[in-house]
């Protein structure tokens, strides 16, 4: 099939790609011309493990393009995939001007279709109701268009209506970084969002080599699930999936602080109660909280979004609430330790706001960072990616070292931020005697105790 992507972030770029891999011929538009040039040229303005590959080799076969043409895109593509940033306002809400900018210059490139019927597929994360707004657009775009081509006063409506020839479908993302590619081709299920049996119908081609697990690390399994609802229930999928496991998180952040006070080890906790399957083992890891890009801004979102809507979201709220808190329990762990933080020297151990990414947006890390500089210490850090990298130019108040041992040397505590697997894997001896004291505040309840207690650190977990 024919696919166009408008947007290269990161989840443009992964669907793009992932598209072209499975078979389809996909053209990626971006209006950044810098950005089209290094992706013309096969490498990844982002890093996401096995992206570059699949790129690299569908753009060898023929399959994968990019470009700045917008109308190239729209003319191209049978499907066509809003996968633009909708990034937080002050307020909480989205901010949804991108989307409006690509579907207005949709409808004014569709008149160059021939009338060819186009499904656009809302696949940037988008308030609630965003389905029809967009189709507004598209076709207010259209009519702008037609008067250009034929005047204000000529062209009936039978002529627009050929135009306009579209539908729009929802079809949210449910990509985990770190793991986009994986997670494309080994989704729990797709929801598409539509009253049009046409559009689903084409939607449902599209993800045919993906639903039969051609692509799949296990293709024995079952068919993947394709679940059809209305535009708005698609688009609220997307918040309240977000919206839950952002909850789960914070639920078991407030129990590890309890286990902190009455002597309980949350680890095992959690383990206990994972074994439960209307609960599950998956987000019930107590440490510093989540960031990134789509918590923060989904949770933000939905409560805005019952807010206008006359509705006070107690629960989520209160999410957000333990989350901003559990920031601070590191902060609270080392001043146990080492007292005085000022003149204290304190190495970060990760950046990034998870494992496998170079995403630093809304990291805890920051965070720390902030606090530990306001308090007076000297902050170091060492992450996989980011020091080895051009994004540490971007970081103050804090010293970026190449090595985990560089970040060790003269440091009063170590703070592990970030779960990254070489973590695992440090020669924690070494490090140890290169400390002023060998302290360890592990934010994630990642690393080995009894070997760490070994190397002669003192170590500290969250609820353990």
């Amino acid at each position: 099939m024919r696919v166009c992507v408008i947007g290269t972030g990161y989840v443009g770029l992964v669907t793009g790609a992932c598209l072209a891999h499975i078979g389809h011929h996909v053209i990626c538009v971006d209006n950044n011309e810098e950005k089209v040039k290094m992706l013309q040229s096969g490498r990844s303005p982002i890093f996401e493990p096995g992206l570059t590959e699949i790129m690299q080799s569908s753009s060898q076969a023929g399959l994968l393009e990019f470009t700045t043409d917008l109308g190239a895109g729209v003319a191209h593509g049978t499907v066509l995939f809003i996968a633009v940033g909708t990034p937080p306002l002050p307020t909480g809400e989205s901010d949804t001007r991108y989307v409006e900018a690509v579907a207005r210059g949709i409808g004014e490139h569709l008149n160059d279709s021939q009338g060819e019927y186009k499904v656009i597929v809302n696949k940037s994360t988008v308030p609630i109701g965003s389905g029809d707004w967009v189709r507004a657009i598209v076709q207010s775009g259209v009519n702008e268009s037609q008067k250009t081509l034929v005047g204000a006063l000529v062209g009936s409506r039978s002529t627009l209506e050929q135009a306009a020839e579209f539908d729009v479908v929802s079809n949210p993302e449910f990509l985990r970084e770190g793991s986009a590619v994986y997670d494309t081709f080994n989704p729990d299920r797709i929801v598409l969002g539509s009253n049009c049996p046409q559009a689903i119908a084409i939607m449902q081609e599209l993800y045919e080599p993906i639903t039969q697990r051609q692509f799949a690390a296990n293709r024995d399994l079952p068919s993947v699930p394709v679940l059809v609802t209305d535009l708005s229930s698609a688009e609220m999928i997307k918040y309240a999936a977000n919206a839950f496991l952002a909850t789960k998180i914070s639920f078991i952040n407030e129990v590890a602080n309890i286990c902190d006070r009455v002597g309980a080890n949350v680890t095992q906790v959690a383990q206990g109660i994972g074994l439960d399957s209307r609960i599950g083992n998956k987000f019930l890891q107590a440490g510093i909280g989540w960031g990134g890009s789509c918590f923060p801004k989904d949770v933000s979102a939905l409560i805005h979004t019952a807010n206008d809507y006359g509705y006070e979201a107690h629960l989520l709220k209160a999410a957000v609430s333990v989350n901003q808190r559990q920031r601070l329990i590191l902060i609270e762990k080392l001043q146990q330790v080492l007292k005085i933080l000022k003149g204290k020297t304190v190495g970060l151990l990760g950046l990034t706001f998870k494992p496998d990414t170079d995403d630093m947006r809304d990291a805890p890390a920051l965070h720390l960072i902030e606090q530990l500089n306001r308090l007076g210490a000297t902050v170091k850090a060492y992450d996989p990616i980011v020091s080895q990298s051009g994004l540490r130019d971007g970081l103050s108040g804090v010293i970026v070292e190449t090595d985990a041992e560089r970040l060790a040397d003269r440091c009063d505590a170590l703070v592990l931020v970030t779960d990254w697997q070489q973590f695992r894997d440090l020669d924690y001896s070494k490090m140890a005697s290169l400390m002023n004291s060998p302290v360890m505040i592990d934010g994630r309840n990642f690393l080995d105790r009894q070997a760490l207690e070994q190397c002669g650190f003192q170590y500290l977990g969250v609820g353990s």
